[in-house]
């Protein structure tokens, strides 16, 4: 007997099915659909994508590039399916299942970068020379040639920029988080707002030769 893990549609937690693998190694997924379809079994669908679990694994981890959260949506991924399969029937499994984990990565990435993207762009607007430089980019290029530059800038700046523009934290809960004076706060925030103005700029130069 063998187990295999994955996730119940209704009761979204994880649950063990216990099936004997080695009985159906020799059935084909095609097979195993159908009689998934036939009898509605979730446990012949536990069989079918534990077939395919180093596959999603693999796909996440090229995406996500993080191991903890690569297995956190291969089992999101797992609900998804089970869901999306008492909708409508699939016919070629493993391609549809690499296209909802291919999907799901990428809606992942986008919601990560989005929010990052929308933070720095609040507290950073482009300013008009910058855009006329980079008449040829778009805006969400420039937002992450932001994001590169606030990378860039010096520990002291960047932590300061992070949490007065991104956290939205006041002079003195910086300087109590910190331990740095109110002048050296209002001073890293003002040349970290500065140089990454002109990094963004010298990276923009960069692109243009």
């Amino acid at each position: 007997m063998e187990f295999s893990h994955i996730v119940h549609p209704n009761q979204h937690k994880i649950f063990t099915l216990r099936v004997n693998i080695h009985n159906l190694a020799h059935i084909t997924d095609q097979e195993l659909l159908d009689k998934f379809y036939l009898h509605r079994d979730n446990q012949l669908l536990g069989i079918l994508l534990q077939r395919y679990t180093l596959l999603l694994l693999g796909v996440c981890m090229k995406y996500l590039k993080n191991e903890e959260e690569a297995k956190d949506s291969v089992q999101q991924i797992f609900l998804k399916v089970l869901t999306e399969m008492q909708k409508y029937k699939v016919n070629y499994f493993k391609s549809w299942l690499y296209m909802i984990t291919r999907n799901y990565c990428l809606m992942k990435l986008r919601n990560s970068q989005g929010k990052i993207s929308k933070e720095l762009n609040d507290f950073l607007p482009v300013s008009e020379d910058i855009e006329l430089k980079a008449e040829h980019l778009e805006k969400d290029e420039i937002l992450t040639l932001m994001e590169m530059a606030l990378n860039e800038l010096s520990k002291e700046q960047k932590t300061c920029v992070i949490f007065f523009y991104l956290q939205k934290k006041s002079y003195q809960q910086i300087s109590e988080q910190t331990g740095f004076t109110l002048l050296q706060v209002k001073s890293y925030i003002q040349n970290g707002k500065r140089n990454l103005k002109l990094l963004v700029q010298k990276k923009i130069k960069k692109r243009n030769v």
